[in-house]
């Protein structure tokens, strides 16, 4: 089990950020530049908190512990002239700011984008919505469901003879969270060249369709939209999950032509090579289901051990199905330390994602326990005092 170290300084220990967002989005972005070092303080609500603290597992505030890592609760009244008065004097000794309001919220508590610049000129403003800060969509509330049903993805993602299949995690508000990082770190680069800030017009439909950006090319092109395929690929054969003979499974990807042939020569079946339904990339696409079926009659009369033993031992890329159980002992997580086991004041300890990505000369790292509510507020007000 891994320690807490408070005194650990990261290469972003000199940026301050209030981070008055809730859930995912502003949180995965928070969180990235908490855990190198940035000084997070969370903005949130008397009684309820960030609405994350809500998302609860077996009684326990699970998916706060793991993103509020790193991060300082300070409880504020925005409603009321003091906590208004509190948060404009945070700004003025801050770098960043993050709000997730329908857009135009930020404005009706009188906190619109040129008056905090009028109050700090080289602050950075991120504004997370749904649908973005101008546009049709602009006034509409937008949930990462929303936009990964409106963006393309869903349309994508699941099998062609069945519903549309959204993503079983915030998958959108990640994206667009490590979007928002990046954003802000270009952002606070120009303040420190020019001493100007900023505002960052994040929302999350722009990120999830940037990943799949490539179909409005496909179908300019084409003038059709790809369908869903299931684990296959349009654009690439063989591609596939199959099924072993111990009721596991393997990912395998031919993506290359080499590796293709690899994959052939290794099931003993070279005749494939030279075959025009298989010679080929494009073949293979258009003839993929036969494919597939002789690649899984071959698999599915093996385990998984042994498939993979032997599609590894040829150099062909191919990899296991795994279950987050089958990750907590998988020797390839343990030896890269991907799943740390933290500390946790009511668990005992609690495992989560490593540090990423690994900064070789300026790591990051994990500096305190994801706060409780309110847990910091008369440490950062007596902090502010001694600025004023």
């Amino acid at each position: 089990m891994k320690q807490f170290d408070p005194n650990a300084v990261g290469p972003l220990s000199d940026v301050r950020v209030l981070d008055l967002s809730r859930l995912v989005a502003g949180n995965m972005l928070s969180a990235y530049l908490a855990d190198f070092g940035a000084d997070v303080i969370k903005i949130e609500r008397e009684g309820s908190g960030d609405d994350l603290r809500n998302w609860r597992e077996a009684g326990w505030d699970i998916y706060w512990k793991v993103y509020g890592r790193n991060k300082r609760s300070l409880v504020l009244d925005l409603k009321s002239g003091e906590g208004m008065e509190t948060l404009k004097k945070l700004v003025c000794h801050s770098q960043v700011l993050i709000e997730n309001f329908v857009p135009g919220g930020l404005e009706k508590m009188g906190l619109a984008p040129e008056l905090l610049l009028a109050l700090n000129p080289a602050l950075v403003i991120v504004r997370v919505s749904g649908w973005g800060q101008t546009g049709p969509f602009s006034h509409k509330p937008g949930f990462g469901t929303l936009v990964e049903a409106m963006s393309g993805f869903a349309h994508l993602n699941g099998y062609p003879d069945r519903p549309p299949v959204l993503p079983p995690l915030a998958l959108a508000d990640m994206i667009a969270g490590v979007y928002g990082a990046a954003g802000v770190l270009t952002a606070l680069r120009v303040a420190e060249k020019e001493g100007r800030g900023q505002v960052i017009d994040l929302s999350l439909f722009e990120p999830i369709f940037s990943v799949i950006s490539s179909e409005a090319a496909k179908y300019k092109v084409t003038g059709e939209a790809t369908m869903r395929a299931g684990n296959q690929s349009s654009h690439t054969a063989p591609r596939n999950i199959y099924a072993c003979s111990d009721a596991r499974f393997v990912a395998m990807s031919g993506s290359m032509q080499s590796m293709a042939m690899k994959i052939f020569d290794t099931m003993g079946r070279a005749d494939l090579k030279t075959d025009p339904k298989f010679a080929t990339n494009d073949a293979r696409v258009q003839n993929r289901d036969e494919l597939d079926a002789i690649i899984g009659q071959y698999i599915g009369a093996r385990t998984q051990e042994e498939n993979l033993n032997i599609f590894e031992a040829a150099g062909v890329t191919v990899g296991p199905v795994c279950s987050v159980a089958d990750l907590m002992e998988h020797p390839f997580v343990t030896g890269r330390q991907a799943i740390v086991e933290m500390e946790d004041r009511d668990l005992g300890s609690l495992p989560m994602h490593n540090v990423i990505p690994r900064l070789s000369e300026t790591p990051g790292a994990f500096r305190r326990p994801a706060p409780r509510l309110g847990e910091h507020t008369q440490e950062i007000l007596d902090e502010l005092k001694r600025k004023v």
